[in-house]
């Protein structure tokens, strides 16, 4: 297996007296979709925001190919950060702005892009995603899983090469939800992006992922492929996957 894309080597993080990660070990390669699961509370999107960024571990390291991410230079940190893309528990869509100027909006930060190639861009993901004319619509006009497609559409706006999904069938209906996972996986198998989607969908999940990592008591407890989760013999993965208490 090739080197990976990034890497958590004995990450500890706490918030006061509440110890968050452990002494984190996790592995990401380049082009795969890993799933992270786990009990609510556990630190799952603590871990993504690592990822971004937004926070720093108290000790250990996040290694990008192989180089820790602390010790790189301020310009190969942007140019990680621009590769990265997230798409919220939530959908983080605002609602005074109308669909267009919502998945522009990561374009339209960045000044380095005239008007004309964020149209295209913008009409491009929208066209993939069968958000046809709604582009002067708002948020509230649509329903939860069109707003889905367009925090999708806004998440793949960039050409990211690393998209982080923080529970992104939240709120919808069984149906829905299959729709969003089908969705995820169209895209990254089109596309090529590395994803790491936090997900309670348990089994659906595991048609969607590659890779699987359980994340329990602030450590990863496993790390493996939907056959491993099959045949393991650890009793807290298996309580988790038939949706048990443990």
């Amino acid at each position: 297996m090739t080197a990976p894309l990034i890497q958590f080597v004995d990450v500890t993080k706490s918030f006061g007296t509440l110890n968050v990660l452990k002494g984190l070990n996790l592995s990401i390669f380049k082009g795969e979709t890993l799933a992270v699961i786990g009990k609510s509370g556990t630190g799952k999107s603590v871990l993504l925001k690592h990822i971004i960024g937004l926070i720093q571990p108290d000790s250990g390291k996040i290694l990008i190919e192989g180089h820790p991410l602390h010790r790189l230079p301020i310009e190969k940190i942007k140019s990680f950060q621009k590769q990265l893309s997230y798409m919220f528990q939530e959908n983080a869509l605002f609602d005074f702005l109308n669909i267009y100027d919502n998945i522009a909006l990561p374009l339209a930060e960045n000044s380095n892009f005239p008007k004309a190639q964020i149209k295209d861009k913008v009409f491009t993901r929208m066209n993939q995603m069968g958000l046809i004319d709604i582009e002067d619509k708002f948020p509230a006009q649509l329903s939860g899983g069109m707003r889905k497609r367009v925090a999708l559409a806004r998440a793949l706006v960039t050409d990211p090469t690393i998209v982080l999904f923080d529970e992104p069938t939240t709120g919808l209906d069984p149906v829905r939800k299959k729709n969003v996972h089908l969705m995820i996986q169209e895209y990254q198998e089109k596309l090529g992006f590395t994803a790491v989607i936090v997900s309670h969908d348990i089994p659906e999940i595991f048609n969607v992922a590659q890779r699987i990592a359980m994340l329990d008591e602030g450590i990863i407890m496993f790390e493996g492929t939907k056959k491993g989760i099959l045949e393991s013999h650890s009793n807290i993965l298996n309580a988790f996957v038939r949706g048990e208490n443990f």
